[in-house]
Order: structure tokens, then C-alpha cells, then sequence
């Protein structure tokens, strides 16, 4: 049963994911026929403000760390801070303990970070911010960290990515413990889609990976800038002055990965700007992002992006009409 909700906050914490939690446990909806929480605002002092990321704005917790006893969830809101060092030991053993007593760990976004501090992650798969996901792995090795879905049900661990993956993660805690009729309710006065389902992918973008080779970074360069044309593993080694074998063994020691995985993830980084900022035609896109035709851009897209090429026009485009499909 979900009852009993305790949200703790750390300094600088961010005040949209910290609204999230509070809009979905904080708000009393009792004259409408939903089950009530006991919600409190949990720190490590309690009256004395805390900073958020938003200037100007601090947020004075009610309860102390001793809020968190015998809750049924502890949610753990994004902060500023994502490493260890920087979380108040007296916040990670609280959370530590209430997790040990039986309660049920919801983060949203960075928040993921202090449940990795508790010892939370180990062994269990988990999921945050699509920025953070490698910090997050590099952190806490003993994690499977999944960089692309929206938030992962571990049972009694919820990681949720970013912003507004949150509301999903709530929601679906409230479809999980207090079934449907109650999480769409609450979903309706929101205004927001009552279930989005926790293996959609975060929308990532996937700018030029570093590299600190100089004799390669010329050839990363060329590479994005004629995305358009066919390129040959051949060529690029040539062009690199180096042995086919050479370059492809360089290539992946500098980037992480092959030239040819590379070249799809920017051609399909191009389309997505494509899509967003232009009205052309798929198969137009695919000749400028070099894919060639609209079925192997499709291929790509929907592989890498999780939904079809116009979806994400219609969500994310500035036409209003959504563009053109041929």
C-alpha cells in the first residue's frame, strides 16, 4: 500500500523535478474521491532553507531525516550535485536506512545519484538523464545503467530520466500500488498523458564525440561536414594517411566506437535538426544526411530514435502541418 510519502532534499535541489513529486503525492485530492498521502518535505535541518537551482528561490523542509522512517516511498528529486563526495553523509545514510526498513526509492533525473551513494544501484539496472548516464555508470560500475528509456521499475528502486520522465515514473508508482482509475485521475487534473510506457527512449542528441588524436580530429571533421556523401572505410584511412586496419583500430580507441556506427549516429543527429527545422520530404532528408532513400533513413531513424521519422516531426517539428512524408 502507498500511504506514506517522504520527499528528501538536498541543497541546490531543482525545483520542476521536486514540483513533479509534489504535484503527484503533495496535493490533497480527497474531495475527489483519490486516496490521500501523507507527504512530507524531508532534510537533513529541518527550518532551515535550502538553495535551489533557480535563483532566488529556497525551499524550507517541515521534517527532519527522521521524516523518512516508516515511509512507503522516499522520492529523491534532482539535484545539482552528482557525486558522492558532495552528498551529505547524514542524507545517504537516512535514505540507506529507510530503503533497508522496506520503503519503495523513486528518483527523477540526477536524484539517481544519491540512491547510487546509498548503495541502492548496485546489481540493479537504473536509468537517468541522458547527460549523466555515463558519469552515473563510471561512478557506480555495479549499476546497469540504460541511457535511452524514460524510467525503469526495479520494484522497490524507480529511476526516471530527466524533467518530465518523472511524471511518468510517479504515475506509473500510483498505476503499480493504486491501480489505474486512481493514476489517470490524477493524470487529468495534471493535464498530461496519463501512461507513457518506461521503455520509450529519451530523445538524445549525439554531438561529435571528442577526440584528442590529432591526426584524426581533420578527418572528424570532413566526416560531418559531408555526411552527405558515400564514405568508405578505405577512404577515411587514406584521407587519415594511415592503414585500413590502422585507422579502423584509432577510430575506435579515440571515438568508442566504429566509423560506420559513427557516421549513422551523426547522419542521424542531421535528420532529426532536419525534421525539426525544414519542411523537406523524407526522401529529400535522406539524400542531404547521406542515407540515401526514406526506407533506410526510416531503418536508422526508428532504431536509434525509438519512433518513426514523422512522429518526431509531428512532436518536434515547426511546421505546423508536420511536413511532408515523400
Amino acid at each position: 500500500m502507498l500511504s506514506k510519502v517522504a520527499v528528501v532534499l538536498s541543497e541546490r535541489m531543482a525545483m520542476f523535478e521536486f514540483g513533479v513529486v509534489c504535484e503527484v503525492f503533495g496535493l490533497d485530492r480527497t474531495a475527489d474521491g483519490l486516496p490521500g498521502f501523507d507527504f512530507r518535505v524531508c532534510g537533513a535541518e529541518p527550518g532551515i532553507p535550502l538553495r535551489s537551482t533557480s535563483p532566488g528561490i529556497t525551499v524550507t523542509p517541515e521534517y527532519g531525516l527522521a521524516g523518512l522512517a516508516g515511509a512507503d516511498l522516499v522520492a529523491i528529486p534532482a539535484a545539482a550535485t552528482t557525486t558522492g563526495a558532495a552528498l551529505d553523509p547524514r542524507i545517504v545514510e537516512a535514505v540507506r536506512d529507510a530503503a533497508a526498513a522496506g520503503a519503495t526509492v523513486l528518483t527523477v533525473c540526477s536524484g539517481a545519484f544519491l540512491a547510487g551513494a546509498a548503495g541502492l544501484l548496485d546489481g540493479r539496472k537504473c536509468t537517468t538523464h541522458w547527460r549523466y548516464v555515463d558519469k552515473l555508470a563510471a561512478d557506480y560500475p555495479e549499476a546497469t545503467v540504460d541511457p535511452d528509456v524514460l524510467f525503469v521499475d526495479e520494484g522497490d528502486l524507480i529511476t526516471s530520466a530527466g524533467t518530465a520522465a518523472g511524471i511518468d515514473a510517479c504515475l506509473h508508482l500510483v498505476r503499480r500500488e493504486l491501480g489505474s482509475g486512481v493514476a489517470n485521475a490524477i493524470a487529468r487534473r495534471m493535464v498530461v498523458s496519463p501512461q507513457r510506457d518506461g521503455g520509450q527512449r529519451q530523445f538524445i542528441e549525439r554531438p561529435v564525440a571528442a577526440c584528442t588524436s590529432d591526426s584524426l580530429i581533420p578527418t572528424l571533421e570532413w566526416m560531418n561536414e559531408h555526411l552527405d556523401l558515400p564514405q568508405t572505410i578505405e577512404e577515411l584511412a587514406t584521407r587519415s594517411a594511415m592503414s585500413t586496419r590502422t585507422f579502423a583500430r584509432r577510430f575506435a580507441a579515440e571515438t568508442g566506437t566504429t566509423p560506420v556506427k559513427w557516421l549513422t549516429n551523426q547522419r542521424v543527429l542531421l535528420t532529426k535538426h532536419l525534421l525539426e527545422d525544414t519542411d523537406l520530404g523524407l526522401e529529400q532528408i535522406a539524400t542531404r544526411s547521406g542515407f540515401g532513400s526514406g526506407a533506410l533513413l526510416r531503418h536508422h531513424f526508428q532504431r536509434l530514435v525509438g519512433i518513426a521519422p514523422t512522429e518526431y516531426r509531428r512532436r518536434f517539428g515547426a511546421s505546423p502541418d508536420g511536413g511532408q512524408e515523400t
